[in-house]
């Protein structure tokens, strides 16, 4: 008698679209219309940084408009600046009839928000709550942009440039995942450089805190092209389960797109569909890199591009690799 055996079925799940961009709903005289919305206490919300600086007293009244830097997936982020120092921020809007997913990402921010404190992450100094339920994160600005943004304006990166920005992303990893954060969006437009050519990690809204050491993180959350085989296809690669380690292979996709100048998955030009991306990375070869790198290149992307992520190295191992070793420092 024939046995017959159940073909396995993969979990490939994969994430809704992103929600259509939203065109900004205030006015570029945000703060001018909208103090009156706000109130003009300085007191800001009850879930305002303990570690920023709501003791200097910012108010929202205080801040006024200088450009649109972005906008989509319900809010908005502007350049401000405070009237009375003439520093600038960003601050970023997002608005209270949001769908609720971005509703939950928000007030998962701003729980990660309160939690850190690191020169590498992108620093909040105050979150406001407005009546209309509106909630405004004032943030550090970084004035360079994204490394996405300096990969379209300034072309490919070097790899001294690519040390130097391993280094300062694998501290900030180092730090969250230290304090059970993974982040589980590493991509070239969230990670953000300002003119002293820091690199600080921005973003947390599909983040997720750890409460236990071995809790799963397996959620379809994050951008799709970045995310790391575990979390496509968990039944296969998901031994020897480490939540963190699916952060250390988007750093490593995106260091190579950075030297590369396009997604390394794909051809250059081919825009990336789920269908194919979900092959590229369940099954396809691990990425490698052309030849003419350095031995300590390839043998660093070679331990974040791992597929089973028991085997990528730690953000903490990957400080100590030759190849970050050798960052001599921001000569850009």
């Amino acid at each position: 008698m024939a046995l017959v055996r159940e073909r396995r079925q993969l979990n490939l799940r994969l994430p809704l679209p992103e929600l259509s961009e939203r065109r900004p709903r205030f006015p570029p005289s945000i703060f001018s219309t909208g103090v009156a919305a706000a109130g003009n206490s300085c007191t800001t919300a009850a879930t305002t940084n303990t570690t920023s600086s709501a003791s200097s007293g910012i108010c929202f009244s205080d801040l006024e408009t200088l450009q649109v830097l972005g906008h989509g997936n319900g809010g908005t982020v502007y350049q401000v600046r405070h009237k009375r120092t003439s520093t600038t921020y960003a601050l970023k809007v997002v608005h209270g009839d949001s769908d609720p997913t971005v509703r939950r990402q928000l007030f998962r921010e701003m729980e990660i928000l309160r939690r850190t404190d690191s020169p590498y992450v992108v620093h909040c100094h105050s979150i406001f709550e407005k009546p209309s339920g509106d909630i405004a994160f004032l943030m550090e600005y970084m004035d360079f942009g994204t490394l996405e943004t300096l990969l379209r304006s300034h072309g490919t990166f070097s790899e001294a440039k690519l040390a130097h920005v391993a280094k300062q992303v694998l501290n900030g990893l180092n730090y969250l995942h230290s304090h059970k954060i993974i982040h589980r969006d590493i991509k070239p437009t969230n990670l953000l450089v300002n003119s002293k050519m820091e690199v600080k990690i921005a973003d947390f809204g599909v983040s997720k805190i750890m409460c236990r050491t071995l809790d799963a993180c397996n959620s379809y959350v994050g951008t799709c092209a970045y995310m790391s085989p575990e979390r496509f296809d968990p039944e296969t690669y998901g031994g020897n389960y480490n939540g963190y380690a699916s952060d250390i292979w988007s750093l490593g996709l995106t260091l190579m797109e950075l030297y590369m100048g396009h997604f390394p998955l794909l051809p250059a030009g081919q825009r990336p569909d789920w269908a194919t991306l979900m092959c590229a990375i369940c099954f396809g070869e691990s990425p490698s890199l052309p030849e003419g790198v350095s031995d300590e290149f390839r043998s660093f992307l070679e331990c974040c591009l791992q597929k089973e992520s028991g085997k990528r190295w730690s953000a903490a191992q990957l400080l100590t690799h030759p190849f970050v070793c050798k960052d001599l420092g921001s000569d850009w």
